[in-house]
Formats: structure tokens, sequence, C-alpha cells
């Protein structure tokens, strides 16, 4: 398959060229718009059955209560458990062929699994292709990489927080589209959308995504990791920045179990509980979309790490609040300013790993960091689910602000040298 993306990028190359003439746009903020869109669609690939995903395997077979529970669970993260697993090859596979190519390959390969998820007849095809899509991930990592790679260094913090409102619009605001989809076309309408749009997406990276500053490492020149870290001039930076990216996701998804029921608690069980629990699911991607790129303009100037470190201060005093509200416009509220602090939070990340990453080993650093967010993502809901069952939907808020402050530390400590150079 990758021959033959490879041969279809070589047949449009006469049009690319054309095209490239005739714009006004940089080059890199073209690529910036188009994987803005990408990183967008593949983000809501992987959160838009959320809502309905239990509803969707209930219809699959005859479950109890118990075994409902257990598929659910399995079909959310066998994805992320395989992403967190393959990452690392299609980044060494990334540093030696391109990001281009692995573009195409996730958005092309998600948009054949996701779209056969609408035809499964039974549980084990659904977990099957849950897991498939996992196989096909990179899209966000390459993406990344590649601004990286092609944005002026002293524009990377503001374009790579424009990319990663992308993926967390799309992330956030999936749940409440995938919903009113399912409640108006039934369940397996959303699945056939996403593939058909994720399709639109691998045409869109095929036609005007260019690369033009990657020089291929070939598979036998490319160093390991650990010898890899040893000539990085800030590496603790580089592993920092991957357990700090873990801890984000870990809290963000530990509030993904108990959502919708801590919403209906609020409002006594009566009223459109499912529609009100998808706005207040999507209330930070509105957030988000708007300050993460200000936010990254601003680690340009005053410093990324300050930015990431107020982030997390600014996280912990609102997660805190939203154990003790008493009803939903009070956490609709906080969920917007928690969509603020995650503004701070992923951009900065991706911006202090590419300022600090060799180019020749850019794609391999941002695919172990998608495996760290992965295992974020499958420790979070484990944690919310834990600590909710033992302690109530609002400990589950506290537990999330506690980890917050471990995170504040961990990064205080892994960019210590870094802030004492910037005060120099």
């Amino acid at each position: 398959m990758l021959g033959l993306l490879t041969g279809g990028s070589n047949m449009i190359k006469e049009g690319v060229m054309f095209h490239q003439n005739h714009t006004k746009r940089p080059e890199w903020q073209q690529n910036l718009f188009v994987l803005w869109f990408g990183n967008f669609m593949v983000g809501m690939g992987f959160s838009l059955f959320m809502p309905f995903m239990s509803l969707y395997i209930d219809t699959l077979g005859h479950f109890t209560n118990l075994e409902l529970n257990f598929w659910s669970g399995i079909a959310f993260s066998a994805t992320f458990l395989v992403v967190a697993i393959v990452s690392p090859m299609w980044g060494r596979l990334a540093d030696s062929k391109g990001r281009k190519l692995m573009l195409l390959r996730a958005s092309l390969g998600m948009a054949i699994v996701i779209g056969s998820m609408g035809f499964v007849t039974n549980v084990y095809e659904l977990v099957g292709l849950r897991m498939l899509q996992g196989v096909f991930s990179g899209y966000i990592s390459n993406a990344n990489a590649l601004i990286a790679t092609e944005a002026p260094r002293a524009k990377s913090g503001q374009a790579l927080g424009t990319l990663t409102t992308g993926n967390v619009s799309g992330t956030l605001l999936g749940p409440l589209l995938g919903g009113v989809i399912a409640d108006i076309f039934g369940y397996r309408i959303p699945f056939f959308i996403t593939g058909t749009l994720l399709m639109l997406v691998f045409f869109l990276t095929l036609f005007f995504i260019h690369e033009r500053n990657f020089t291929p490492i070939p598979k036998q020149a490319q160093v390991s990791m650990r010898k890899l870290f040893s000539t990085l001039k800030y590496p603790h930076i580089i592993i920092g920045m991957f357990v700090t990216t873990m801890i984000i996701q870990a809290s963000n998804y530990s509030i993904s179990p108990i959502l919708s029921l801590y919403v209906r608690q609020l409002m006594h069980g009566s009223g459109r509980v499912a529609l009100v629990s998808g706005i207040v699911a999507s209330i930070p991607g509105i957030a988000t979309l708007v300050a993460a790129p200000r936010f990254g303009a601003l680690g340009d100037r005053i410093g990324t790490e300050r930015v990431l470190l107020a982030g997390l201060v600014f996280a912990m005093l609102v997660y805190i609040p939203q154990a003790f509200v008493q009803n939903v416009w009070q956490l609709g509220i906080l969920r917007f300013l928690v969509g603020v602090s995650d503004a701070a939070l992923l951009p900065q990340v991706q911006a202090l790993l590419a300022k600090y990453s060799p180019a020749q080993a850019t794609g391999r650093i941002f695919s172990y960091n998608q495996s760290f967010q992965s295992m974020g993502n499958v420790m979070g809901p484990l944690i919310g689910s834990s600590v909710s069952g033992a302690f109530g939907y609002g400990s589950v808020f506290l537990s999330t602000a506690l980890l917050v402050v471990v995170n504040f530390f961990w990064v205080l400590s892994s960019t210590k040298r870094l802030r004492a150079t910037h005060q120099k």
C-alpha cells in the first residue's frame, strides 16, 4: 500500500507545483490548514462513538449488564492500547520514509476501518476493528512532526498550538455530534459518515500537503532511542514531556466515565440528560479552540514552559470546585475554564518537543509521545471509574486535581535547567 501511495503522490506532482506557484499563502500555513482539518476529523473519529458505543454493542447480542460493561470497556480501550504499542514503529518508518506517507497511510486505513464498523454483526468484529483502528494510528503525531519541521522555528509554538486545537476540538465535540446523528439516523450511520470524511482527509493530504524539509534516514542508519537521548541537549525535557502528556490525558479522561452520570445527579434524573451531557462534554473544546493559538504565541514570547506551568496551576484551581457544584450551569462554566487550561497544556508540550528535538528524529519522538498519550487515555477512565465507585462522583474531580498537582511538580523539575537558561 505504501508503494501505491507513493506512486499516486508522484502522479500529481505537476498539479501540486502549479497550485504551489499560484498561492499567496506560505506553504507551511497551507500544510497547517489542511492538517488542522485532518486532526479535527481524526479526533472525532476516536470520540464520535463514545456516547452510544454501549448502546450499539447492546444491539449486537444479548448481554447482561456486567457483560455489557465489560465489552464496552474493551471496545473503548482496545484502540488506545494498540496505539501505545505500534506508535514507535510508525515513528521509525516516518523518519525513513517521510511524514506525508504516514499521514496517507493513517487516514486511508482509518477511513476503511471506521466505515466498516457500521457493518459489524457481533461484538467480536467490532472489537477487532477497534484494535485495527489503533494499528492505523499516527496521523496526529506525524502531523505534529511535519509542522514542527516545516514551520519557522520562531512560529512553531503558535503553529503547533493551532494544530492541537484540531485534535482537541474534534475529540471534545465528537461526542455531541455523534449523539445527535445516532439519535436521528441510528447507530450505524455515524460510522459511515466518519469513514467518508476521513477519506476526504486522505485526498486533501495527498493533494495539498507538501513536505520539503525532510531528509530520509535509512533504517540501518537510525540510532537507538537510548543513543539518541544521549545526544540531546535537554533529554530530561523530552522525557519529562512524555510523562506530562500521559498525566494530562489521564486527568482529562478520568472524567469521561462519570460525566453523564454526574450531570444526571445534578439534574435529579429529570430533563434531557443525554443532550445536556453532550453539551457539557463539548464546552471545553470551544474554549480550547479559541485560546490555544493565543497561548502558543504567548509561549513563543515569554517561554513555553512558563505557559505550561501556569496552565497546570489554573487547571488545579478549576478542577477542585467541580466537586462541589450545585447545578449543571455551574459545572458548565467550570468545564469551559477546563478548556482554557487545556489550551495551555498539550499545545505547549508539543511546542517543547518540537523546539528541543533534532529534525532527523522528530517522527520517532512524537510517536513515542503519542504512545504516552494513549496510555493516559487508558489510565484515565480506570482511575475515574475506581474513584467514583469508592467515593462518589465529586471525588473524581478532587483526584484529578491531585494528578494535576503531581504534574505541576514534575514539569517544574524537568524544566528547571531550561528556565535557568532563559533567565540568564
